[in-house]
């Protein structure tokens, strides 16, 4: 695995670590990862700044969920703010990218242009906008529903390419009812795109939450390192990815 991490644990194909991903970036190599899918903090959930520097639970928790998720952290900043954040840490990923390594980044309507601005501002190439359809929203009278999210595709340079398969450009998924995390993304989606990284490659994901990214990686074969500000959501990470890569060295040591 890449590097040596600060506060967190290696073991076969996983590689946990828990800081501020700018701190934690820098101990990565050069030119050491084959493909970033993240899914950071969108510092959205309103048009106002007040709006947005509510606390994570009132700004994403839908009325009638009653679970109680922890806070996560970088969710309050400002439009500059934020966009100058994303180019720092978006820089790093792409000096530890390999050539030609895709990203993946997840964003909703408000911070779309942002982040693509952003990316590019960081040296990366960008190649287009998925759309994944949640198959649910907050119900708004007299309006569209904002039932979609997007992911951003980029790459260091030009693409490479891992296979000649057509790859769908619209996800339909609806939301995991029994997520760990307040805004995580359902592991089948993150697994169909996985599809555009190479099996057995290395995957860095700076904001792993509660971990959906790693699973997804460890289930296809794929190495993970995952990054996680919130110690809460880096002890759950933990707790769900160490056992599921453990399974996997067994699965192989009796292969």
């Amino acid at each position: 695995m890449a590097g040596s991490p600060r506060g967190g644990g290696v073991m076969a194909g996983l590689d946990l670590r828990h800081g501020d991903c700018l701190d934690l970036l820098r101990d990565i190599p050069d030119a050491s990862v084959d493909c970033i899918l993240t899914d950071p903090p969108y510092a959205s959930g309103g048009i106002s700044l007040r709006e947005r520097q509510q606390r994570t639970q009132t700004k994403y928790k839908l009325g009638n969920v009653k679970k109680v998720y922890p806070e996560f952290f970088g969710d309050a900043k400002d439009q500059r703010g934020w966009m100058a954040w994303a180019q720092l840490w978006l820089a790093q990923c792409w000096r530890v990218a390999r050539d030609g390594a895709p990203l993946l980044i997840f964003s909703d309507w408000r911070q779309l242009p942002t982040m693509t601005d952003a990316i590019q501002a960081a040296g990366w190439s960008w190649l287009g906008i998925m759309a994944w359809d949640k198959r649910s929203s907050r119900p708004q009278k007299g309006r569209f529903r904002q039932q979609c999210e997007f992911v951003i595709f980029a790459s260091k340079g030009p693409l490479s390419l891992v296979h000649d398969r057509c790859l769908p450009g619209c996800f339909a998924h609806c939301v995991d009812r029994d997520k760990l995390h307040l805004t995580a993304k359902p592991v089948p989606l993150l697994k169909e795109l996985l599809e555009v990284a190479a099996p057995g490659c290395t995957v860095l994901d700076p904001f792993m939450g509660a971990g959906s990214t790693g699973q997804a990686c460890l289930e296809t074969g794929r190495s993970f390192i995952g990054m996680e500000l919130s110690r809460p959501y880096y002890e759950i990470s933990r707790r769900r990815l160490e056992p599921l890569a453990q399974h996997y060295i067994m699965e192989a040591d009796h292969a």
